[in-house]
C-alpha cells in the first residue's frame, strides 16, 4: 500500500524475528489454531533437528540447549537440509506421493508454509482424494495469507467426505478468523457436531466451547483464555 511504513534495512532483522516469535507462540498456545482435530492418515510433521534445536509435532519450535528459538532463515536452512535427500529420490521418482507429502511436512513443521503447499499440491495432483494432504495445504495457504485458497481446499475435502471432522473444524475457524464470518464458522462447527454423533466427549466439549463464543461475540477473534487455547492445543495432538 502507498501509505504503509518501510522498515529501515537495520530493523529488517529484529522485525523477522519478531514475525518468527509470534508466529511460533501462537503455535505454541492454540497448537497451529488451525490444526487437527484428529491426526488422520498423514503423518505427524516431521521433526527436525539442527545445532540442538527441533520442531515438535504441529510446527511448535522448541528450544534447544542455548535456549534459542531459530528465525525464519534458520528455520528454512533446516528444512532444505532435512529435506535434500528426499528431493534427490523425487528427481528420479517425481510422481512419488509418500515423498511429496514426507516434504510437505518438513516444511510445513519449520513455517515454511508456501513450500509446503506446493509440495501438498504436486501430492494432490496424484492422490486427490488424500484429505489429510488436502487439509494440511488449506492450513499452509492460510497461513501464507491465502484465505480464500485454503477454504476452496477444505471445501474440496468435503467434497470427498462431507462428514470430515478436521476439514469442518479447519473451515470454521477460518471463516472466523480470516472472513469475519461468524455465521459460517457457526455452520461448520454445528454440521461437525451434528455429522460426527461419535466425537469423543474432549473432542466435543472444545468444539462447543467455540460455539459458544462465536455466538457471545460475534465477529471476535479466536479465544485467548488459557482454558479454551490449552484444550485446543490438547486436542489437537491426540
Amino acid at each position: 500500500m502507498a501509505n504503509e511504513a518501510v522498515e529501515p534495512k537495520s530493523t529488517a532483522g529484529a522485525w523477522q524475528n519478531k514475525q518468527v516469535y509470534t508466529m511460533a507462540a501462537v503455535c505454541l498456545v492454540v497448537g497451529l489454531a488451525i490444526g487437527y482435530l484428529f491426526r488422520g492418515s498423514q503423518s505427524s510433521a516431521t521433526a527436525v533437528s539442527d545445532a540442538g534445536q527441533s520442531v515438535g509435532p504441529g510446527g511448535g519450535m522448541t528450544r534447544g540447549t542455548g535456549g534459542h528459538i531459530p528465525n525464519l532463515v534458520q528455520m528454512k536452512n533446516m528444512a532444505d537440509k532435512k529435506a535434500a535427500p528426499l528431493l534427490d529420490k523425487l528427481k528420479s521418482d517425481p510422481n512419488n506421493s509418500d515423498l511429496l507429502i514426507q516434504v510437505g511436512n518438513i516444511y510445513e513443521a519449520t513455517h515454511q508454509f508456501k513450500d509446503a503447499s506446493e509440495y501438498c499440491g504436486k501430492a494432490l495432483k496424484i492422490v486427490p482424494g488424500n484429505i489429510a494432504v488436502r487439509t494440511a495445504m488449506a492450513s499452509c495457504l492460510y497461513y501464507s495469507g491465502d484465505v480464500d485458497g485454503a477454504i476452496e481446499q477444505l471445501k474440496q475435502s468435503l467434497r470427498y467426505d462431507p462428514k470430515d471432522a478436521n476439514s469442518l473444524f479447519n473451515l470454521g475457524v477460518m471463516k472466523w478468523q480470516g472472513k469475519q464470518d461468524a455465521q459460517g464458522a457457526l455452520a461448520a462447527w454445528q454440521e461437525l457436531l451434528r455429522s460426527n454423533p461419535n466425537l469423543s466427549a474432549d473432542r466435543k466439549a472444545n468444539v462447543q466451547k467455540l460455539i459458544d463464543e462465536a455466538q457471545r461475540h460475534g465477529l471476535g477473534g479466536l479465544s485467548h483464555d488459557p482454558a479454551v487455547a490449552g484444550s485446543m492445543a490438547k486436542t489437537k495432538g491426540q
